[in-house]
């Protein structure tokens, strides 16, 4: 069964990796194409502002010298730009094009424009309209949102991934409870309800999932999360390792240029050391564990996050607070937003957003990065390999004291 599950997707990634190279040889076929994009995100840099843009076939980043269209985030652009030296990783990861004639086109407003307009005009203060869009869109945040965000260790928070998706569920599944609950009781009790209102929210957060588009994190949490409900209806073990990986392969079967992408895998990091969280300190007591895992994953990601970013401060010994919180506020801001109240928190982030940077550089082996993962898929089987994943994170977050005693 699994060879044939294995051939199964290894078919799909060969169909899905040919026509992406076919479209790829397609594109580079001129040496200028023009088309229409929409833009991801806008900056400037010293003399000139960097813009991202993507449609439904392609995603890169290409540069303007002046802004005199008041180009933002969510605008459509029609551009010419060069393909000569795109190869075919760089199309599947996003590349850089040279572009000219970059014209801002007349937007049609959809489903997207108007909830991100519903939520922006509940709030006064650009970075808190920023953050919320981001929150619940997955929209891009400005320079100064993002600093803040990396500073207080927390943009795993304000990137939407599983753990948004998880709260989503489950409040999603109680609002279909009150709802069907009775009509089940009368007219159904013979059906398994659990399973009738899990089908709903499914459904609900596919629809989501299409509105958002292409959310590396998020495809990967919605795929496993429907791949642990078959499981679990085949009385199968869902928390297993094994499952993980069998989702990583379908995701990047059906999306190969997903393995390109930082999010999904920091995601597949993530609920990787959830597991292993989960194998070895399960049967401790559930209160204290309610604060442990918090703390015990931030310092298991902390050797990565930092190798990766190679920036720390001393904000980020508050990122376990932040997760907890965050448990309630995510809720509680939804909650806000569809009642068009979403704005009575907005004080209280604003002072959060303003707070001064105070973070440093800091550097991590390669090698140490790589032992590091290595013991971490040892300590899937071996005792003695887990307990030196943790000396070596602890190690890590002793490091990182070091540099904030400098």
């Amino acid at each position: 069964m699994t060879k044939y599950f294995f051939l199964f997707f290894l078919c799909i990634a060969i169909i899905n990796i040919s026509y992406s190279f076919f479209n790829y040889k397609k594109l580079i076929s001129q040496e200028i194409q023009h088309d229409k994009f929409k833009v991801k995100n806008i900056y400037p840099k010293k003399n000139y502002f960097i813009l991202k843009l993507y449609n439904n076939n392609i995603t890169f980043w290409t540069s303007m010298n002046k802004n005199e269209q008041n180009i933002t985030i969510g605008d459509v652009v029609s551009t010419y730009f060069l393909t000569n030296q795109i190869d075919f990783i760089s199309y599947n990861k996003g590349f850089y094009a040279k572009s000219f004639d970059t014209v801002k086109q007349q937007k049609q407003q959809n489903i997207f424009d108007d909830i991100k307009l519903y939520i922006q005009n509940q709030h006064k203060n650009d970075m808190t309209k920023e953050l919320y869009s981001a929150i619940f869109l997955s929209t891009a945040i400005s320079k100064s949102v993002r600093e803040v965000c990396v500073d207080f260790g927390v943009s795993h928070l304000v990137a939407i991934s599983g753990f948004h998706l998880g709260v989503l569920t489950f409040v999603l599944y109680w609002f279909f409870y009150m709802f069907y609950n009775f009509f089940h009781k009368k007219y159904f009790p013979y059906r398994n309800i659990k399973f009738d209102i899990l089908i709903v929210v499914f459904i609900s957060l596919f629809a989501y999932l299409y509105l958002l588009g292409t959310v590396a994190s998020l495809i990967r949490a919605y795929i496993m999360s429907l791949f642990a409900l078959i499981l679990h209806r085949s009385n199968i073990k869902i928390f297993s390792f094994y499952t993980l990986f069998i989702i990583v392969g379908i995701i990047i079967s059906i999306f190969p240029s997903l393995i390109f992408s930082l999010s999904l895998w920091l995601s597949v990091f993530g609920v990787f050391y959830i597991f292993l969280f989960i194998k070895y300190f399960s049967r401790l007591n559930k209160y204290f564990l309610f604060l442990f895992f918090n703390i015990w994953i931030y310092l298991s990601l902390s050797p990565i996050i930092f190798y990766i970013f190679e920036i720390a401060s001393i904000h980020q010994l508050y990122s376990p607070l932040f997760s907890i919180a965050f448990s309630l506020f995510y809720p509680l801001a939804i909650f806000l937003h569809i009642i068009n109240q979403g704005n009575l928190l907005d004080d209280i982030l604003i002072v959060w957003l303003k707070t001064d940077i105070k973070s440093f550089d800091i550097v991590l082996s390669q090698y140490f990065i790589m032992l590091y993962f290595i013991v971490s898929l040892l300590s899937i089987r071996y005792l003695y390999a887990f307990w030196l994943l943790n000396i070596m994170m602890v190690g890590t977050f002793i490091y990182f004291l070091g540099y904030l005693i400098q």
